[in-house]
């Protein structure tokens, strides 16, 4: 019979309720594990709110032989990124959050970004975090900031990049580039509408030009550790391929010009168009460039990791092991998995938890023997009996999982 011990601790700054006391499960158990061959350490966080109410908050840390190796991800001063991502549902933001409030209190001046159109990064902190600018988070001891990139003040400013004089933004480049003879036979399939439209993607696009600022702007020179909150895995994976997609296109692009610019370049010399022409693909190269930089970012393995996050079902783990071989295809390096909202052990489970805790292991075992997730660190994060939301019970959370 595996060994286990009880810690407990107590702390007035952590101040996750103002509700009566919190008992999910009973005060007094013997715990189970639910893998047989792993010791598990076991957690009774109480704390006294400011009605001197008692909250219990009880929960599974995870083996002790399963840790992040945050000390690894700590460690420098370089600038790194780390982008959490996975199915919908299963807890990224929390565990994004709770890993900026652990690098902040680590001494990283950190960032966290959500690249999802849905945000609930200001849900997560208790904090209005909107706008599309940079907020400071409070409570860390390090500066925390966050950014919520927001999608529909980016459509705006790309239907009015788009727009120039009254005109037709697509019509205006491509006459730019010596194409414009193209937009006018095609005009009855009404182009310019279809593209001045902001197309399907777009958050993706703008989530790319965020990082683009955070590689080249000044302005975010000072943070050492950037965490991405990433939308669901079709929306993560789309953004990760952007980068090769658009290189690819603007490639074709260029190419066309050549070829056209080749046929008519007396005609152009005639109407003096040549400047315009050539400033348009002197742009095109360089944002073709600052691609191939993002590019390289997401792909490098002493800047970049992408930690999948997955909850213990079946389809979950399913789906997380496709995001990894998608990731590995991508070649975006992988070397962590949470399994968040594991259920703590009980001595007196009810029929409805026992069928859960089956499925749990059923779904443990899954990633054991998945070719694709097997070799990844588990970390397993345990389900609580209260929300997590606000800085201190993001640093409660923190010290859970990433240890």
């Amino acid at each position: 019979m595996a060994s286990h011990t009880l810690i407990s601790s107590s702390s007035s700054s952590l101040r996750l309720t103002n509700s009566m006391p919190i008992k999910c499960f009973p005060s007094s158990f013997t715990p189970i594990p639910l893998l047989p061959t792993k010791h598990f350490s076991f957690l009774s966080l109480t704390t006294t709110t400011p009605t001197n109410k008692s909250l219990q908050v009880r929960s599974v840390a995870a083996p002790a032989e399963s840790v992040a190796g945050f000390d690894d991800m700590v460690s420098g001063t370089q600038r790194k990124y780390y982008m959490l991502g996975g199915k919908g549902g299963v807890g990224k933001t929390s565990c994004a959050a709770s890993l900026a409030v652990k690098f902040a209190n680590n001494g990283h001046p950190t960032l966290v970004v959500s690249t999802d159109p849905a945000h609930s990064l200001s849900d997560s902190f208790a904090q209005d975090l909107t706008g599309g600018q940079l907020v400071p988070v409070e409570g860390p001891d390090y500066p925390l900031f966050a950014l919520e990139i927001n999608p529909d003040k980016a459509r705006e400013e790309f239907r009015d990049a788009t727009k120039k004089n009254g005109g037709s933004g697509v019509k205006d480049f491509m006459d730019g580039m010596g194409l414009g003879m193209i937009v006018e036979q095609l005009g009855e399939l009404k182009l310019g509408e279809l593209l001045d439209t902001p197309p399907p993607g777009l958050d993706e696009a703008i989530a790319i030009s965020k990082v683009m600022q955070f590689l080249e702007s000044q302005e975010y020179n000072m943070f050492t550790r950037i965490v991405f909150d990433t939308a669901p895995t079709g929306h993560t994976l789309r953004l990760l391929s952007l980068p090769d997609f658009l290189d690819a296109s603007i490639g074709k692009i260029l190419k066309l010009r050549q070829k056209i610019a080749s046929a008519t370049s007396a005609i152009k010399s005639v109407f003096g168009q040549e400047e315009t022409q050539q400033a348009a693909a002197d742009k095109l190269e360089k944002l073709r460039e600052r691609m191939i930089k993002v590019r390289e970012l997401f792909r490098d393995t002493d800047a970049t990791e992408f930690v999948i996050v997955t909850i213990p079902t079946v389809m979950a783990v399913s789906e997380s092991s496709r995001l990894s071989a998608s990731l590995k295809k991508e070649n975006v390096p992988v070397k962590r998995l949470i399994v968040n909202q594991i259920l703590p052990p009980s001595a007196s489970d009810c029929k409805f938890c026992a069928m859960k805790r089956k499925d749990q292991m059923r779904a443990l075992d899954m990633i054991q023997n998945d070719p694709e997730l097997a070799s990844l660190t588990m970390i397993q994060a345990p389900l609580v009996d209260v929300e997590i939301r606000g800085v201190p019970a993001l640093k409660f959370m923190g010290d859970i999982i990433w240890k």
